[in-house]
């Protein structure tokens, strides 16, 4: 039976490896069996319905090989040290998800010994999970760089969702950082994943990887610029498919390192990252267009705005002949605005008080549009930018907290820019 000091020790380890998003699986209960993550999903966060759901996220093991010099688990680290057995996981997540304080698991673990080792003893915990004790909830599993194929990609079979952390933006930083780890053997597994998954969803089976894979890169280590991280970034869901690629700003984790930062890189420049994402995966942006010249996301406003500053020979758009591609380019605008002016604008002209009824963010998107030819925004660019500047910090910019007693703004949910 796993105790509360091993417990507390596994779960605080496990903090950094960010899971918070919808999972998208389907897997279905069975007979005689116990759980379920069929349409909402497990995550640690909010699913589309507005439900708050929760998993037990734990490392298997933080007693590690490596000596990254950026993680807080690294074998030279003065840190308490624990390990679980796989049965001791397994009897863990049933009694957790009986009790009702979960509904699906996050398992990861430091390298214990190697690759191999470490990856057979996440597998065997999850196919216990499956076969023995009849598990059919939420699992996230976090695939081991560098370790055989075959364990790979038997896990997943077993798995809703895998993930392969790249950690650093480059391979000379990883070098330099993390010099037990590859890209090479962190791509390669995306690589296989990706192919086995495409191949299963094309064939209509559901058993593989039916939520798919993941990756996360840490933010402020190792000096790449925004531009390198987006441009990253959007290959990586080109190439290997991903559902989602997760930022996490770094935090030192007592490390004198001449390598690293001293200080904590902050959260806003996390931020301004996963709107990027967003503009990626849903707006149709390019990297190269998030990014602009300079190589570096604005801190000063959201990347949309900073785009629309840049190129003030696309605005102002008319509400009510614009199309939807267009609109979505307008700050202040996302999908649900751009559908509800869309299918508003077929019973009659649209005006700005009819906008505001729809809840656009009119304190941005006013200067960007003309509602029956009127335009009521700043035309001025430098006083644009400045309101615009001051409306971003006024933004709830923080990453979001499972346990956080402050209202949660619905646009922050969405990723609505």
């Amino acid at each position: 039976m796993l105790d509360i000091e091993r417990l507390k020790i596994l779960t605080e380890s496990a903090k950094f490896d960010v899971s918070c998003s919808s999972s998208g699986s389907n897997r279905k209960n069975t007979t005689n069996g116990l759980g379920n993550a069929y349409y909402g999903g497990i995550c640690h966060s909010f699913t589309q319905d507005g439900r708050c759901i929760s998993l037990l996220k734990i490392l298997m093991t933080n007693k590690c090989a490596y000596d990254c010099e950026y993680c807080v688990n690294r074998r030279s680290n003065d840190v308490p040290r624990a390990s679980a057995t796989p049965d001791e996981i397994c009897e863990l997540t049933m009694n957790f998800y009986k009790r009702n304080l979960i509904e699906g698991l996050f398992l990861s673990s430091a390298i214990d010994v190697n690759p191999d080792n470490t990856m057979e003893k996440l597998l065997e915990t999850i196919v216990k999970l499956r076969k023995l004790y009849g598990f059919n909830g939420y699992i996230h599993l976090k695939g081991i760089p560098s370790a055989d194929n075959k364990l790979i990609m038997r896990a997943g079979e077993y798995a809703d969702r895998m993930s392969f952390n790249i950690e650093l933006p480059s391979e000379k930083s990883l070098r330099l950082l993390a010099p037990q780890k590859s890209k090479k053997g962190i791509l390669a597994p995306m690589n296989y994943m990706a192919d086995e998954y495409r191949n299963a969803k094309n064939m209509r089976h559901t058993h593989f990887l039916p939520a798919g894979q993941t990756t996360q890169m840490i933010v402020g280590a190792s000096p790449e610029s925004d531009g390198q991280i987006v441009r990253l970034t959007q290959a990586l869901y080109k190439k290997y498919s991903l559902k989602r690629v997760y930022f996490s700003s770094y935090v030192p984790t007592n490390n004198n390192s001449e390598l690293l930062p001293s200080l904590p890189v902050g959260l806003l420049r996390e931020h301004r990252l996963y709107q990027a994402d967003w503009l990626l995966r849903f707006y149709g942006f390019t990297a190269d267009e998030i990014v602009g010249e300079n190589e570096n996301l604005s801190e000063s406003c959201d990347p949309k705005c900073a785009w629309a500053l840049r190129h003030p020979e696309f605005f102002p758009v008319e509400i009510n002949s614009a199309s939807p591609e267009t609109l979505l380019r307008v700050p202040g605008i996302g999908f649900r605005g751009a559908s509800k002016i869309v299918h508003a604008r077929k019973y009659g002209a649209l005006d700005f008080c009819d906008l505001y009824k729809m809840r656009i963010v009119m304190k941005r998107a006013v200067h960007f549009i003309t509602c029956k030819g009127k335009f009521l925004g700043n035309d001025n660019p430098s006083a644009k930018e400045n309101v615009l500047t001051i409306a971003s910090q006024n933004e709830f910019a923080t990453q979001l907290s499972l346990f956080s007693s402050s209202e949660i703004n619905s646009s922050v949910l969405s990723g609505e820019l």
